[in-house]
């Protein structure tokens, strides 16, 4: 890449010894230089060849002196690297020059072989910075564009390594979680526009933040769907309790913002949430037009057909047995034998609860109901018929005291 170099000085031979004397370098194009014979007309100069990388400047010219220039040049956002030429006697202006910020200085009457070596050493400096300056504007795109995703201290930490490091296609453990909004299609098709926008950009906006505070990583946003992922792109060791521990704030914060807006006058639906572990493509899906950080597979799968199992059983949180054992410490109650959609098998699922929820005399009753209805003991249903009659806003108990009169045996239960 050619250098160009802006030299300032009055004396009238100087352009053509300079042109002269580095006529080499200037036929292989490693340097091209402009001229400018005061400060003034410097000025002028580099805003017509803003590609000016360099300047040579005198200190003594007319109209407007060398320390007068490098003041101006050192106001610009664009910096330009200086050389100040004074009089080896004129030591005090060299000193102005370089608190000034000037790269480096030569003294009259100018060496060229100096002035050659200086020259070098000020293209190597420009390079570097030039190429600081690259990544730096490389590390703040590619964090303006993580931060869609990734919390502030993941983005932080991938714009710094790059953004391509791990974030190529491959297996991976990961935690899953989906939520979804009952009702949405309808509200989307009574509200009034300006009222939609501001409804789900808040509420986008918060649940991100809740994600974010767990150091999730929020994969997909469709509409008010969101797809979290845990233990990606960095290791989680940890991710089925943070997935947990997301849910519930997920879930506390979707509660409260479902009663604000119902002040209002809106009638916004409740926040399901479905969570499951397990192998998943992750990386970026995008190809080389788009970044598309996301994770496919039966882990994926799952995962969202436990938000959707929530409308029948009742629940707003429904996680796997998967989750649950890797959370270590779970608090919560079986909701039984999950056979979803597409699988075969049963999956054991529960309702993570609340500390104060799970302790309550209200879960225990609960349980050993469902010991009762695990075991094929007649006595499960007066044991939920109880408990519903005692916690009518117990949805999952209702939910299996209905099964059991409707003639449902065990707790393996067929969804769709």
């Amino acid at each position: 890449m050619t250098a160009t170099i802006l030299v300032v000085d009055d004396e009238p031979d100087l352009e053509a010894l300079v042109l002269q004397k580095f006529r080499r370098q200037i036929r292989d194009g490693i340097v091209a230089f402009v001229f400018a014979h005061d400060g003034i007309e410097a000025l002028a100069s580099i805003e017509q060849n803003p590609h000016v990388d360099m300047v040579v400047s005198d200190i003594n010219m007319p109209r407007m002196d060398g320390l007068s220039l490098l003041a101006k040049l050192q106001e610009a956002e664009d910096k330009k690297s200086t050389i100040i030429v004074s009089a080896y006697g004129d030591m005090s202006n060299i000193r102005t020059a370089m608190n000034r910020g000037a790269f480096d200085f030569l003294t009259k009457p100018i060496d060229f072989g100096d002035l050659e070596m200086t020259i070098d050493k000020t293209i190597r400096h420009v390079e570097m910075m030039r190429e600081a300056r690259r990544r730096q504007a490389e590390a703040e795109r590619a964090h303006a564009s993580l931060s869609r995703y990734f919390s502030p201290q993941i983005a932080s930490r991938l714009a710094a390594i790059g953004d391509s490091d791990g974030m190529e296609v491959h297996w991976r453990e990961v935690a899953a979680i989906f939520t979804d909004i009952t009702g949405f299609t309808s509200l989307v098709e009574t509200a009034a526009p300006d009222v939609l926008g501001t409804l789900l950009g808040d509420y986008v906006g918060g649940m991100t933040d809740v994600v974010f505070a767990h150091e999730g990583t929020v994969a997909k946003i469709i509409g008010d769907a969101i797809h979290v992922l845990f233990n990606a792109p960095g290791d989680q060791p940890d991710y089925a309790r943070r997935a947990i521990a997301c849910a519930h704030d997920l879930d506390l914060w979707a509660q409260e913002f479902r009663l604000r807006w119902k002040e209002k006058g809106v009638n916004f639906g409740a926040t399901r949430v479905g969570v499951h572990a397990g192998p998943a493509l992750v990386g970026n899906f995008g190809g080389s037009r788009f970044f598309d950080y996301t994770a496919y597979g039966d882990t994926i799968n799952t995962a969202a057909r436990l938000e959707a199992a929530n409308k029948f059983l009742g629940t707003r949180i429904c996680v796997s047995a998967v989750v649950a054992d890797g959370a270590g410490d779970f608090r919560g109650r079986p909701v039984g034998d999950l056979v979803l959609r597409g699988r075969s098998e049963p999956l054991r699922a529960y309702e993570p609860l609340t500390a104060a929820a799970f302790e309550s005399p209200a879960t225990s009753q609960y349980s050993e109901a469902f010991t009762k209805l695990e075991a094929g003991d007649p006595a499960a249903m007066p044991a939920f018929a109880a408990l519903v009659g005692a916690h009518a806003d117990d949805a999952l108990a209702g939910f299996h005291l209905k099964r059991l009169l409707n003639g449902a045996k065990g707790v393996r239960m067929q969804l769709e």
